[in-house]
């Protein structure tokens, strides 16, 4: 197991392993030490056969994450350097959806700039009624560049622009409306309600989420006629594994699945 300096990791015999931000200073500014050891733990993650789901947390009460380390844009770093520690964030967000398991953000707190980015890379996002979120990059003279990628990929055009020019936060009910939150729950059932989604995507067959999060990640992009192709692939792979024959089997016999990960 890795340690880790600016987070906290911690996996549990139901399959949850938890990768929660603890830079309470910085309000989890996603700095180059925060992305590195992110990075690290996501792939510690993927590797682990007893990780079945990632939730992607945070240690401070309000503030999931402020986004991007503000004091890194004006380092005396040259522009080549600079540009070398951008790639942290597409690597990220690609690792995340290449991950092979499922990924909640559990949005305890504000997800504001680059952090909106990480919520909108995994596959689910439930968020406290209390947290806001937004881009806020654009009133310091910034723009949320690789933001806007996943923004466009999840959220309506003229809603992104709005978030993207404007630069203004938005309730977590409004996140909901659009698109980037699946689900807002009361600040005091915030924590079960993650537990309960955690728990329920550990319970199912690890092989096929693979298979189902690879597919997804991939067809995404591509035209109509190749990701039917693709899917088709998929669905034809998933016949032959014995997960499929075993969760029929249970279904039948009204039984829990013994799921074998083949």
């Amino acid at each position: 197991m890795p340690e880790f300096a600016t987070l906290i990791y911690e996996a549990a015999p139901s399959g949850v392993a938890t990768i929660a931000l603890n830079q309470p200073d910085t309000r989890n500014a996603l700095s180059p030490e925060v992305l590195t050891e992110l990075l690290t733990a996501l792939r510690h993650a993927r590797e682990d056969e007893s990780v079945r789901v990632v939730v992607l947390a945070s240690t401070h009460e309000k503030v999931f994450s402020s986004g991007g380390n503000l004091a890194a844009f004006t380092s005396e770093a040259t522009q080549i350097e600079k540009h070398e520690e951008n790639g942290r964030f597409p690597e990220l967000f690609t690792l995340l959806g290449e991950l092979g398991k499922p990924s909640i953000c559990a949005a305890g707190g504000h997800v504001l700039a680059g952090a909106l980015g990480l919520a909108l890379a995994c596959d689910l996002v439930i968020a406290r009624e209390s947290a806001r979120f937004g881009t806020p990059e654009i009133n310091v003279g910034l723009f949320p560049f690789m933001v806007t990628a996943l923004m466009y990929r999840n959220v309506p055009r003229k809603k992104t622009a709005e978030l993207l020019l404007l630069g203004e936060q938005i309730s977590a009910a409004e996140a909901e409306r659009i698109g980037i939150v699946n689900r807002v729950v009361p600040d005091d059932q915030f924590e079960e309600a993650v537990s309960d989604w955690a728990l329920r995507l550990a319970s199912k067959s690890p092989l096929m989420l693979k298979l189902g999060k690879d597919a997804m990640f991939r067809q995404q992009d591509m035209d109509f006629t190749a990701a039917l192709e693709l899917l088709r692939a998929q669905l034809t792979l998933a016949f032959g594994t014995e997960d499929v024959r075993e969760g029929v089997a249970a279904f039948f016999e009204k039984r829990d699945p013994n799921w074998k990960g083949r």
